[in-house]
C-alpha cells in the first residue's frame, strides 16, 4: 500500500470514528415504554377498581341526597 493510499484510509478511518461520536436527534417523540410486571399490572387494576368504586359510591350518596331533597320539597 502506498503513502497515499495509507493516508486515505486513516483520514476516512478517523472520519468514521468522529461521524460515530455524534448523538442524531431522535425524530419520534414517543418515549420507550417500559416493562411492566405481571404484579404491578394487578396492583395498578386493583387501584383502578377502587377508584372507580369510589366514584361509583360518591354518585350513589349524591343521587340519593339528591332525591331525599326533591321529595321533601315536593311535600
Amino acid at each position: 500500500m502506498n503513502r497515499k493510499q495509507e493516508m486515505i484510509k486513516k483520514l476516512a478511518k478517523r472520519a468514521k470514528a468522529r461521524a460515530n461520536k455524534v448523538v442524531p436527534s431522535n425524530p419520534s417523540t414517543k418515549t420507550v415504554e417500559r416493562y411492566i410486571s405481571k404484579a404491578d399490572r394487578e396492583k395498578i387494576a386493583l387501584a383502578q377498581a377502587a377508584e372507580q368504586a369510589a366514584d361509583t359510591s360518591e354518585t350513589t350518596e349524591t343521587t340519593v341526597v339528591d332525591t331525599a331533597t326533591e321529595d321533601s320539597d315536593n311535600k
